[in-house]
């Protein structure tokens, strides 16, 4: 694609035919602060030292994975399902006139453009968090991610963007998170594959399209095996080198058997359908068309993502070919937003895209449009985060304001998108949680102070950022995370935070007239037991003023039926919970939910209520059971870490579970495993609770942990001879203690257990691997809380580089990617002689080939002397070397 700023392992996107490829050439040092890479973080922000985080995988990774052998694949996969939406509703939407079927898909980065912290949640406010599912259709990952075993080391982000000497995955996961938040809101979440001259070094289409003997792809395969273990839904695949004319008709079936495995395949406008050269049509047309639909194989992708150098005719042109084509161009052909590289300036009008019915005539795609974070200066500094969610208010709606009129010629992607919703049934919850906070709060009380980010607990967002209506001065909106909250300048409201979670959602302002708030676009029925209570927090004094609900049901889409909350205008010193009884509209179906905040007989200033909580009630009793099976799996003392498991119940009746030490907050998710960081107790309870689609909550589940009962100070060193050392500080009570040693990321796990005295303070275990893998050890004293360190074996072994993996004609050599999973360099002696190999992005030639950035082309060489000798020498990233002689003696 025609890529922007991202660096380094992402794409350099080309701006289109006939047009220079745009590549801003920013650094990533200290100093670079509007860089779009995320930098490291550092002090409480740091990565954990065992912290689960994803890694990407070249086509030779991808063809051996195994979940079994991917370190920490348990702790990455998303486990909400899909749900599906309610159907459209054109009367309960802000502009009515929009068609409900036209699609948008937004390619960008999650949390941010990290390339060694990808991680489903973490423990910084600040870290980008995506708050517009009700625009969109498909979120697709765009990263850049390390090959598995990369050392950390190798990343020194004070170099130039084209320094990054180690191997970035031709296929990019998404961030199970983002997936788990995309599912609730009925999004597909997708991952990226990418090939490009540069930015995936010797990684090539064609190694995908290799056959097995019944004439299947095991690539592709393996693509439908790996989005069916991490729980997403397809495939976004963006060609940017050029495809050999003969290989064209493999690809389209390539495509094709991954969307007959269930997977959703939108297609990038790259390349040309006969000469398969770079090609950017920039409309759909016959040249990109049979990348979605081709005459003989039918439909071999979803979609195709067009290249932005479209405009009024070309869209025009693209809708008729679609239809030409029996397709619905809404669904199908994805009209191309370069959203990081021009942002609120865009060179290109999305008003081409509206036909003459003022309709679009097309879907839309944007890429980079997390650009309202990490182009933003200040965007790690948690005072400046207000700004960060106004950048965004602005993208996706017009407004940084929320208002009605636009800033500037953006007119925000609700002007063409109509918002969707997932909320239906006879139930819905709400504590207005965006995902992250400096604090959490549990039922009004502060559970902790710490600051998080988690999209996995981001309840359903408010589907208009805002439509108030008010004749006069209407109050303003924002989200309220706390004391420690730097809101935006034209805020002056008393900062009080979450009810349940890290924000609550605060009106404040002059109330001079009634202000209809709407608040979720729904399809909820009522039954003759229906309620529906509202937890509220009103600093500001005393006054006329009253909430309502306000109804807007679909009989009559055109009145909001209001129902009166009493004794709303008081003063409150806290948190206070209100029900309606919603009985008299049993049968009823709900299509817009919000609240109508009434200014009663005369003008309040200075108001301000803060919502808590909105849940829905049936009258069924639907609170969760208490979780089972609840283990402490690792508890790591030396790096103050803590792995969780339990058995996982079903997202109809548990929408997340919630972890805390005793009564503070730790973190929240959809799983069946969960990671805490800085996790310094010595002892306490572990508490397990389920939280029900209604907000109930289970009783419960709990496990005690005393690190008293446990060796102490447990050490371990692994040598070079197979010997693992281990020591400890014995714990008073003198019981025999019991060593456990199991590798954890190989699907042939190793796995010893010694029991010694209790009042030993070591032990050596001997005959353990060699190989590099990653172990865990644990020490326990009787049946005492067992205390672990998780640790690397020593790696001395290598295999040499076969020799079956050179093709040789005459005196030209065509070197293969060596197959190993541990590997970094492979020099090439002719004669003694090492050869020269260049480098991608023309940094130059190295003398053996590197490891992700050695060129495809460089990987063929023609040797000095026809008979001269020629020697392989493999070295891996621990610095062990094997030596294969390919010729001569």
């Amino acid at each position: 694609m025609s890529r922007n700023r991202r660096t380094g392992g992402r794409s350099a996107l080309r701006a289109g035919a006939g047009t220079l490829a745009v590549v801003l050439t920013l650094t990533l040092g200290s100093g670079s602060a509007a860089a779009s890479d995320t930098l490291p973080w550092t002090g409480e922000s740091a990565i954990g030292a065992n912290q689960p985080y994803q890694h990407g995988y070249s086509p030779t990774e991808l063809l051996r994975w195994n979940p079994a052998d991917d370190t920490d694949a348990a702790y990455l996969r998303a486990k909400v399902p899909l749900q599906t939406r309610t159907a459209p509703n054109s009367a309960t939407q802000r502009d009515r006139a929009l068609p409900a079927e036209t699609q948008h898909l937004t390619l960008a980065g999650d949390y941010g453009n990290a390339f060694f912290e990808s991680h489903p949640y973490t423990n910084e406010f600040s870290q980008y968090l995506f708050n517009y599912w009700q625009y969109t259709d498909a979120y697709a990952a765009w990263h850049g991610m390390p090959t598995e075993g990369v050392p950390v080391s190798s990343y020194d982000p004070d170099l130039d963007w084209r320094e990054k000497w180690f191997e970035f995955g031709m296929l990019n996961l998404p961030n199970p998170g983002y997936t788990n938040a995309a599912h609730a809101n009925g999004v597909r979440s997708l991952a990226c594959v990418f090939f490009s001259p540069n930015d995936r070094g010797d990684q090539d289409y064609s190694e995908l399209l290799v056959r097995d003997a019944s004439g299947a792809f095991p690539a592709a395969a393996k693509l439908i095996e790996v989005a069916e273990y991490y729980g997403f839904d397809g495939y976004f695949v963006n060609q940017e080198s050029a495809v050999a004319p003969a290989d064209i008709p493999a690809y389209k079936q390539f495509l094709k058997q991954l969307r007959d495995g269930g997977m959703y395949v939108q297609w990038y406008d790259s390349i040309h359908n006969s000469t398969g050269s770079i090609s950017y049509q920039n409309e759909f047309n016959a040249v990109n068309g049979p990348f979605v639909r081709d005459s003989r194989l039918g439909d071999v992708s979803d979609s195709i993502f067009l290249n932005y150098w479209w405009n009024k005719s070309r869209l025009t042109n693209s809708k008729a070919y679609a239809a030409g084509l029996g397709l619905d161009s809404r669904a199908s052909v994805f009209a191309g937003v370069e959203a990081g590289m021009y942002q609120f300036n865009q060179p290109y009008n999305l008003d081409d895209n509206l036909g003459p019915d003022g309709a679009p005539m097309n879907a839309i795609a944007t890429l980079g449009a997390d650009f309202v974070s990490s182009d933003y200066a200040a965007k790690t500094d948690d005072d400046a985060q207000a700004q960060v969610f106004d950048r965004e208010r602005r993208w996706w709606t017009g407004s940084s304001q929320g208002a009605t009129t636009p800033e500037g010629g953006w007119k925000g992607i609700s002007k063409y998108i109509a918002e969707r919703s997932v909320i239906k049934g006879s139930t819905f919850a709400t504590s207005f949680n965006t995902g992250h906070g400096l604090s959490t709060w549990s039922g009004g009380r502060l559970s902790s102070d710490a600051e998080w980010g988690n999209i996995n607990v981001q309840d359903i967002p408010v589907s208009w950022q805002w439509w108030i209506d008010a004749d006069r001065s209407p109050l303003a909106a924002d989200f309220d995370y706390g004391p420690r909250y730097t809101p935006a300048s034209r805020f002056s409201y008393r900062k009080i935070g979450g009810y349940d979670g890290g924000s609550s959602l605060v009106l404040s302002g002059t109330l001079a007239s009634d202000n209809t708030v709407r608040l979720y676009k729904t399809d909820l029925s009522l039954t003759s037991r229906s309620s529906l209570g509202l937890t509220y927090n009103k600093p500001s004094a005393d006054d006329g003023s009253e909430l309502r609900l306000a109804l807007v049901l679909a009989s009559d889409p055109d009145k909001v039926v209001q129902v009166p909350l009493a004794g709303t205008g008081r003063h409150t010193d806290g948190w206070e919970t209100v029900t309606a009884d919603l009985s008299a509209y049993a049968g009823e179906r709900v299509a817009s939910l919000g609240l109508v905040v009434a200014a009663g007989p005369g003008t309040v200033e200075n108001y301000q209520v803060n919502l808590g909580s909105l849940a829905l009630h049936d009258g069924v009793d639907r609170t969760p059971a208490a979780p089972k099976g609840l283990t402490i799996t690792q508890l790591l003392p030396g790096t103050d870490e803590l792995f969780l498991g339990w058995k996982l119940g079903g997202y109809d009746s548990v929408r997340r579970y919630e972890v805390y030490l005793d009564d503070t907050y730790l973190g929240g998710v959809y799983d069946d495993v969960f990671y805490a960081k800085r996790f310094t107790a010595t002892s306490g309870t572990i508490k397990l609770v389920a939280v029900g689609p209604d907000g109930s909550r289970s009783a419960p589940a709990t496990v005690p942990f005393d690190l008293g009962t446990a060796p102490d100070e447990v050490t371990t060193v692994a040598g070079r001879d197979g010997t693992l050392k281990v020591s400890w500080t014995p714990p008073p009570s003198g019981l025999p203690i019991t060593v456990k040693v199991t590798g954890v990321d190989t699907s042939v796990p190793y796995t010893r257990t010694v029991t010694v005295p209790g009042t030993s303070t070591g032990t050596t275990l001997t005959g353990v691997p060699v190989d590099g893998t990653k172990y865990l050890l644990t020490a326990r004293a009787g049946t005492g809380t067992p205390t672990a360190v998780r640790g690397t074996f020593t790696d001395t072994e290598i295999t040499p580089y076969p020799a079956s993996a050179v093709r040789i004609s005459g005196n030209t050599f065509t070197f293969s990617r060596p197959t190993l999973a541990d590997w970094h360099t492979l020099t090439i002696l002719e004669d003694g002689v090492p050869k020269q190999f260049a480098t991608t992005y023309g940094s130059g030639n190295k003398p053996y080939i590197i490891r992700g950035r050695t060129t495809r082309a460089a990987m063929t060489v023609t040797m000095s002397r026809p008979t001269g000798r020629v020697v392989a020498v493999l070295e891996d990233y621990a610095g062990n070397k094997a030596e294969t002689v390919l010729r001569g003696s």
